[in-house]
């Protein structure tokens, strides 16, 4: 088992320094009205409005990677973007050098297609995104065909709530699949969460924060029955079922203490290698867990 801890963001990730909003505006005009200034003098945004964070979105994905129309219906998920960029850019170093014309598989895309779209960008991977969610799956689609990436990537309705690759996976190989589980087990559990989230920045309690969680999200988006730790021992199982379909299956792990239950039910299912990649983001860590039945990839 090899583990791997990076302090900071990955060092192909374009966004690990201070967002360069003098550039950005110059793209991307609607972005300027939400500029202040900090204590220090320094432009930043209200990351608490999440017409800011969406505008911000938008000319991060127009100024890096070319993406002229991105939107999401009000109350969805709005992630952010550098966090986001390095999942893939860590997940690209178990990937061949020399393999052509990857093709991986983003669970649970949302209606915001940002792993497609960051991972086409960057290293020229096909994506199969897929979703439970019928208005995520139209809205990505939407992106997808107004940004002409229609031959890079095919946005999948996931039938049946209770899969992961059956009904996605046919009979293509996908090199990687990744995934942003949902943290939380409860809607009580995710608006306590977000509370925290919005002290930390200095609101004040909304009287619906339901309607205000800090950078959006549906149901499916960030909780459901038995949070993370369920929702990922299910993918460990169903993954056997793949095992000769796919070279790595990935999932990001926002709780450490998932950590080890999900290391003993793959070990128990007979993965052949299990990776722990720590990514540490300021004060926060996020974990991506990686394994693969393929003696190959050991």
């Amino acid at each position: 088992m090899k583990n791997k801890k990076q302090k900071g963001f990955h060092l192909r990730n374009p966004h690990s320094g201070r967002y360069d909003f003098e550039s950005l505006i110059e793209n991307s005009k609607g972005l300027e009205k939400y500029i202040k200034s900090n204590p220090s003098g320094d432009n930043t945004i209200d990351f608490g409005d999440e017409n800011a964070v969406l505008e911000l979105n938008r000319a991060l994905l127009k100024f890096y990677y070319g993406i002229e129309n991105w939107d999401i219906p009000k109350g969805f998920l709005c992630p952010p973007i550098p966090g986001r960029a390095d999942y893939i850019h860590h997940i690209s170093d178990l990937l061949p050098k020399s393999k052509k014309d990857i093709k991986v598989l983003d669970i649970g895309t949302g209606a915001n297609c940002i792993y497609p779209i960051i991972g086409n960008k960057a290293y020229g991977w096909k994506f199969i995104g897929s979703d439970i969610d019928p208005v995520s799956v139209e809205n990505a689609k939407e992106i997808i065909k107004k940004n002409h990436l229609e031959d890079s990537i095919v946005i999948k309705l996931q039938a049946d709530k209770n899969n992961f690759f059956k009904g996605i996976i046919d009979e293509e190989y996908m090199d990687m699949t990744m995934c942003n589980p949902p943290f939380h087990a409860s809607l009580k559990d995710a608006l306590s969460a977000n509370k925290q989230k919005r002290d930390n920045l200095n609101k004040t309690r909304s009287s619906n924060l339901s309607e205000k969680l800090n950078f959006g999200g549906q149901k499916a988006e960030l909780w459901c029955k038995g949070g993370e730790i369920l929702f990922l021992k299910k993918m460990a199982r169903e993954s056997l079922l793949f095992s000769n379909k796919v070279g790595y299956f990935t999932s990001l792990v926002s709780k450490g203490e998932n950590v080890k239950p999900m290391q003993k039910i793959l070990k128990k299912l007979g993965a052949l290698d299990i990776k722990i990649i720590e990514m540490v983001h300021g004060n926060k860590i996020t974990r991506i867990i990686a394994w693969t039945f393929n003696s190959e990839k050991k």
